[in-house]
């Protein structure tokens, strides 16, 4: 196990990296908290340090100073992950990378682009347009590439353009000895090799801090339509989704919010919507496929007791319907104010989509929490955040244990303990139950090959 540097040690590391970072270094303790994890119950673990990087050769400096002295390092984008993946349990250094953040080549022919890990995806996004062309993986927060290229992110658009793992073609790493890996090309697909870029998708910072990204890029749909459709009950409208998918609507997005969340997100972004079970849906493509599309979904969805469908067609009436989505989980922060939220998810194969929720919704009701649902239920992964005052530890033991019975409810359904938040620190323990104690062996060896000292983002992913 990775053991915390001495505070002599800790001296000499910090001395080093003022001496080669300049103003780009801090070890103030405001700017050390902002570099660790705030967003849910998970205590905030600030390292030891904090540097700037502006380009990947202070990456490599930073790294291979942390390597010379034993130090931890920690990639850090925006700060927006969910489960600790930013905080410094060890100490160290959190290596700050969101100013790479230019966009280095944009290829409107191949449909590609080159950027750098701190753009964020609505900065690309706003580039993009101009060409016609988008980028799909959409996690509720403006997060930055890199962090979501880490967390192996989803979102909203998953259903139809899959996940990180989908759209990422090749990175640029720099691994812990401070050399710098290139992982594929720009070509669509390759049988040479093993696939490194998956390899390090989804490790969280910990085999390699990533430097470059090269993505995927989709052309804007020729029409758009979104809606929002109640329901009677949340297996209702379940089982609504499963229906359209099995019967083949190409649904972009499809997204399930429990009457607990629509309450909140009356309260935050004043949506005019009954509080009740709802779907939130969007279909792309042409003007006639998007009409045939919502005609053919508007028909399961009255099967299943779905009514009052309200449309949005003009692209402001769109972004607000979806920016109410986004920001379910600020919203949910008024149904207790003071409290913090445990933000947890998973993912089961889409039969069983319903019967996880509904047993998950009577878990919450009998621990008598306050804990909204919303869900990307196109493939079968759902949030909720019971809340918890964070300075009631038995509020938190109770959460934590709620948390836990989830993710063994997932995986004993053929599911996952985590869809998209990615295990951090706060579902390690997880692993050995999901995956078999092989695996984990070989995820271990992995990890000893390309960091012997365990120096990339100690105390995450792989159980102790």
């Amino acid at each position: 196990m990775t053991a915390r540097l001495s505070p002599e040690a800790t001296t000499a590391l910090k001395a080093a990296l003022a001496a080669r970072f300049g103003n780009a270094y801090s070890d103030a303790p405001s700017v050390r908290e902002q570099h660790a994890h705030t967003l849910t119950y998970i205590p905030n673990q600030p390292p030891d340090a904090v540097v700037f990087a502006r380009d990947e050769a202070d990456v490599v400096a930073a790294v291979t100073i942390c390597a010379a002295h034993g130090a931890p390092m920690i990639a850090f984008g925006t700060g927006t992950s969910l489960e600790g993946q930013v905080n410094a349990p060890h100490g160290g250094v959190a290596i700050d990378v969101s100013g790479l953040d230019g966009i280095e080549a944009v290829d409107a022919a191949d449909f590609d682009c080159v950027v750098g890990p701190g753009v964020t995806r609505k900065a690309l996004n706003a580039r993009l347009k101009d060409d016609g062309l988008f980028f799909p993986v959409d996690p509720g927060a403006d997060a930055s590439v890199g962090g979501m290229v880490s967390t192996r992110a989803s979102g909203t658009n998953a259903v139809r353009y899959g996940t990180m793992r989908e759209n990422a073609l090749a990175l640029r790493v720099v691994l812990a000895d401070g050399s710098v890996l290139k992982t594929s090309t720009r070509a669509r697909k390759s049988s040479a090799g093993y696939d490194l870029t998956r390899l390090f998708v989804g490790a969280e910072g910990t085999l390699g801090i990533v430097t470059q990204v090269t993505l995927k890029l989709h052309p804007l749909p020729e029409a758009i339509a979104g809606g929002v459709c109640p329901f009677q009950t949340v297996r209702a409208a379940c089982d609504a989704a499963i229906m359209a998918i099995q019967a083949g609507v190409p649904l972009a997005r499809v997204e399930l919010v429990d009457a607990v969340q629509m309450r909140a997100n009356r309260l935050h972004s004043g949506i005019d919507l009954p509080e009740s079970p709802a779907l939130f849906v969007e279909f792309h493509g042409t003007e006639a496929g998007v009409a045939e599309q919502v005609a053919r979904f508007g028909e399961i969805a009255a099967e299943f007791g779905g009514a009052d469908f309200r449309w949005a067609t003009k692209p402001e009436d769109r972004t607000r319907l979806w920016q109410a989505r986004h920001d379910s989980y600020w919203a949910s922060l008024l149904l207790r104010p003071g409290a913090k939220p445990l933000a947890t998810d998973a993912c089961v194969p889409l039969s069983r989509l319903a019967d996880c929720v509904e047993e998950t919704m009577a878990d919450i009701e009998a621990c008598g929490f306050v804990a909204p649902i919303v869900g990307h239920v196109g493939d079968g992964n759902f949030h909720t955040s019971p809340m918890a005052m964070p300075d009631d530890p038995a509020e938190i033991a109770a959460v934590k244990a709620f948390a836990d019975r989830l993710a063994h409810r997932a995986i004993a359904m053929g599911g996952t303990c985590t869809g998209e938040h990615g295990v951090g620190q706060g579902k390690r323990a997880f692993l050995v139950d999901e995956h078999g104690a092989e695996a984990v062996a070989a995820m271990r060896a992995i990890k000893a090959a390309l960091d012997p000292r365990d120096l990339m983002n100690p105390g995450k992913m792989l159980p102790d």
